[in-house]
């Protein structure tokens, strides 16, 4: 088993979703079962699948859910965006820098264990 608290892009991950929460609190309310919910659940993903492919037996597992997480990084990166153009989002440099910084972490870190060096 891994530990998921030992990779530094679960902890940016976990920042993200804290920051996800806060940033959406202000969206209108006829979003709350829209883009709120969406930008919310795929922020959320990302922490959680990494955590959950870490506690699989098998380095093929873990690395689905690193995927799922990678997927879960750029569908968010996209909904910022979405939310960004409604105007619904201010001040979006610190959410866009950390799910950036998640999607890259998390594509270094499939990378890295597809093509390990030898």
């Amino acid at each position: 088993m891994r530990d998921h608290t030992k990779l530094d892009v679960f902890h940016v991950a976990d920042q993200l979703v804290v920051l996800a929460y806060v940033k959406t609190r202000a969206f209108p309310k006829d979003e709350m079962f829209g883009l709120t919910s969406q930008i919310r659940r795929s922020a959320l993903s990302i922490p959680s699948n990494i955590v959950e492919g870490c506690a699989r037996d098998t380095e093929s597992d873990y690395l689905r859910f690193l995927d799922m997480a990678y997927g879960s990084a750029r569908e968010l990166q996209y909904q910022i965006s979405v939310a960004e153009r409604l105007d619904y989002l201010k001040q979006v440099d610190e959410i866009k820098l950390l799910s950036e910084q998640t999607a890259k972490q998390l594509n270094a870190l499939i990378r890295s264990l597809r093509h390990p060096k030898s």
